[in-house]
């Protein structure tokens, strides 16, 4: 089994800036991709991007030059750093880590982007 732990998400300013990490346990030896998935109030959970075990990432069109995705090896954890938020960012972020066996899931961490 994958056991996933995000944090990083709270309250920020449209135009502000955070930083969610996901740190990875368990069986990482059978992961080959993860990704960051939020859900907003009301709406269906949505793809936000993924990276591979190669480095390649992917973003949907409304995060596209606001939002990245990294991986530090050594700890073990996935980032998505959100530049320039928008108050239709606000929603529950969650990490997802992809293995044969299915996906798993992190516990999520909120992201409130309000003046």
């Amino acid at each position: 089994q994958v056991q996933l732990v995000e944090s990083g998400g709270g309250l920020v300013q449209p135009g502000g800036s955070l930083r969610l990490s996901c740190v990875v346990s368990g069986s990482i030896f059978k992961l080959y991709a993860m990704g960051w998935y939020r859900q907003a109030p009301g709406k269906q959970r949505e793809l936000v991007g993924t990276i591979t075990g190669g480095g390649t990432t992917t973003y949907v069109d409304s995060v596209k030059g606001r939002f990245t995705i990294s991986r530090d090896n050594a700890k073990n954890t996935v980032y998505l750093q959100m530049n320039n938020l928008k108050p239709e960012d606000t929603a529950v972020s969650y990490c997802n880590g992809r293995t044969v066996g299915g996906n798993n899931w992190g516990q999520g961490t909120q992201v409130t982007v309000s003046s």
